[in-house]
């Protein structure tokens, strides 16, 4: 299952959640953008369950401020 998650982030800290979100086990690839959207990320995994659980350990990274996540079933 893949997913594509689209960060929001606080001023000045984009360059920081975007090294933490790289260490998330389940995110294979991650890159800042520009527009309403910070960081975008790419993630897979076996279930929802996991891809769940990668949104919300993206979502506790001080500096993001929201996520929205959309998933390829």
């Amino acid at each position: 299952m893949y997913a594509c998650i689209l960060i929001r982030a606080v001023d000045g800290r984009v360059a920081k959640v975007l090294e933490s979100v790289k260490g998330i086990k389940g995110v294979v690839k991650a890159f800042s953008v520009y527009g309403r959207y910070d960081i975008v990320a790419f993630a897979e995994a076996p279930d929802f369950k996991s891809v769940t659980g990668i949104s919300r350990a993206i979502n506790a990274v001080e500096g993001v401020k929201s996520t929205e996540t959309a998933v390829e079933a």
